[in-house]
């Protein structure tokens, strides 16, 4: 065999075995836009830009990769619902050559996560991503991050129109449109002057209450006379199972039961699956892909659950903090709606496979 064979052979394996990290890491240097990113090695490859980006990156050598470090500090660091957040966060860092260290609080704890700003800041961090759950606390520590000329953005959670915060930009869901919108469609399935009960993990918290108040106002614009509770169901899953249980049993009348978060709305379809409220006739539904939730909505017991793309919410901040400190602050971030999707029984198996993107698996697609 020819050592043109032997080189024609080489590239066809290379081709064949392209991994999604060597993917995203070509798709990066090729300037590919964020969905191609987004799209896997399968996705890139099949990308009708691929071939011509391909070249156009070997002649011009596309965006350089850069060993920059960006901090994401979390309200709940062990929550699941973040778990396809770090996958993001992972798979956007091997596109750039960047790494990422994921701290905060375990418990909401505003305190720690400040604490964890002025840590990055300390440590020289290339950009700080952050849940703003409190609408001030944050404020001194952003400021110090300008200074420095560190980018803050905030990513899930973040502070109300107008704030003096300096964070560049936001990634997630409108939080009181997502509420309000969530709650219009509930609302279509309950009869006139049915009593609900709404609940939510942490009082205040800026990445659910608004969703709360989002509820509420439709209730008021739109309810038919329908009542309400509101049950602060804790932080804590545990806690959470048996505050929305102990309600239930003391108000079996219950139409409804609406989490504004993740692991509410799991307790909310674990009391419903206990007790048959939703197969009675009754409605659940709230926030968030946990793989519980997704198993109560194929068995019935959850009506529907919403999707907020988390994945996104990690790979976007660190494109745009990666974008931002590469152009010397030319491209800066921009406010970006990771969108609103509902999950019901008719469309919930496309979310029950075993995929990365959902947080189900670690394993990178083939």
């Amino acid at each position: 065999m020819s050592k043109n064979d032997d080189d024609a052979n080489e590239e066809h394996r290379a081709q064949k075995f392209l991994s999604r990290r060597e993917a995203f890491g070509f798709a990066a240097k090729a300037g590919l836009g964020a969905a191609a990113l987004a799209s896997g090695a399968a996705g890139l490859m099949s990308n009708p830009q691929f071939a011509m980006a391909q070249a156009a990156a070997s002649a011009s050598g596309g965006l350089p990769r850069k060993p920059y470090k960006f901090y994401f500090v979390c309200h709940v660091t062990l929550d699941q619902f973040f778990t396809p957040c770090i996958y993001g966060i992972q798979d956007a860092c091997a596109a750039f050559g960047a790494s990422y260290q994921w701290t905060g609080s375990q418990k909401n704890v505003v305190s720690e996560m400040v604490s964890a700003m002025q840590t990055a800041i300390a440590q020289k961090a290339d950009g700080i991503a952050v849940c703003l759950v409190d609408p001030k606390a944050f404020d001194a520590a952003t400021d110090m991050a300008a200074a420095a000329g560190i980018p803050v953005i905030a990513f899930n959670a973040d502070v109300p129109t107008g704030s003096p915060n300096k964070r560049l930009s936001y990634v997630g869901q409108p939080l009181y449109q997502a509420g309000y919108n969530v709650a219009m469609k509930w609302l279509k399935l309950l009869p006139a002057k049915a009593h609900v009960m709404l609940t939510i993990g942490v009082p205040g918290s800026l990445n659910t209450q608004p969703r709360l108040d989002g509820y509420i106002q439709a209730i008021k614009d739109f309810g038919n006379g329908i009542t309400y509770d509101v049950v602060n169901s804790g932080p804590d899953p545990q806690t959470e199972i048996s505050r929305v249980e102990s309600y239930y049993l003391s108000h079996q009348n219950v139409a409804g039961l609406f989490g504004t978060g993740g692991s509410d709305t799991y307790a909310c379809g674990f009391v419903s699956n206990k007790y048959g409220l939703a197969k009675k006739g009754g409605v659940v539904a709230g926030f968030d892909l946990f793989p519980q939730t997704l198993t109560f909505i194929k068995s019935g017991d959850v009506t529907f659950t919403t999707d907020q793309q988390a994945y996104l919410q990690g790979f976007l901040p660190v494109q745009q903090m990666f974008l931002y400190k590469v152009s010397g602050g030319l491209v800066g971030p921009a406010n970006s709606d990771t969108s609103q999707a509902y999950v019901t029984k008719d469309n919930v198996d496309n979310y029950l496979g075993q995929t990365r993107f959902e947080g189900r698996t670690a394993d990178e697609p083939k």
